[in-house]
């Protein structure tokens, strides 16, 4: 399990832990037919997994103290960036300190038939993962796939320079793999909205900090 990965689990035991422990008793008002959630093994002991009960309040404090602790020391030392598609935030992070709250636009989740009578489609959905900054682009150029002619109703070009456009992305791009990128908008009155093809898009200003900040290796989370 590599650093992010473990970070993500960490995060992910923690937040459980923490739900445990906040939650209210069950009170004689509540249906009886209530079931209380049954721990992941993974933050059972196995006394407890063998015996079938749940741990006391006093072990749960103690291992959400164990997995904070771990949570901590796994946070990516360097900064790294952090997207939310539901809210369409990109958050520019170093261990606890957000250094950059900045409002994107990702994937519409519209789809598009692909032409030929076949039943295969474009999904216009921003991937969910963990990722890494590829690639640092200085005034990118869009080169238009296949999708972006079919939208508009016109035929796909067959000379490649017919498919080069400029000065749509922005002054920057930060590549993540399978043409993806965090680049700038036209549209920036669309910021907050899912409406991209996929790309993460912001603004002039918080694009540029991010390329300052991010290098190549630097890791992207986006859920």
């Amino acid at each position: 399990m590599n650093s992010v990965a473990a970070y993500r689990f960490v995060v992910c035991s923690s937040l459980f832990l923490g739900g445990l422990l906040s939650a209210k008793p069950l009170t004689l008002s509540q249906s009886s037919d209530s079931v209380a959630p049954t721990p992941p093994s993974s933050v059972l002991s196995s006394a407890d997994s063998k015996s079938g009960s749940l741990p006391s309040l006093s072990t749960l404090q103690a291992r959400y103290k164990t997995l904070s602790k771990q949570l901590s020391r796994l946070k990516p030392q360097e900064p790294y960036i952090l997207v939310d598609t539901a809210r369409n935030h990109l958050y520019l992070k170093q261990r606890d300190d957000v250094l950059l709250d900045a409002l994107a636009s990702t994937g519409s989740g519209t789809i598009l038939p692909k032409p030929g009578g076949t039943t295969d489609q474009w999904v216009f959905d921003t991937p969910r993962g963990e990722f890494f900054v590829q690639s640092k682009l200085l005034n990118p150029a869009w080169v238009k796939p296949d999708w972006a002619f079919i939208e508009e109703g016109l035929e796909v070009p067959r000379n490649q320079a017919d498919r080069v456009e400029q000065g749509v992305l922005g002054a920057y791009a930060l590549g993540f793999g399978k043409g993806y990128f965090i680049h700038g908008t036209l549209y920036t009155r669309l910021l907050g909205k899912n409406v991209t093809h996929g790309c993460i898009r912001l603004n002039d200003d918080d694009l540029k900090s991010v390329y300052r900040v991010a290098r190549v290796g630097t890791p992207i989370i986006i859920f």
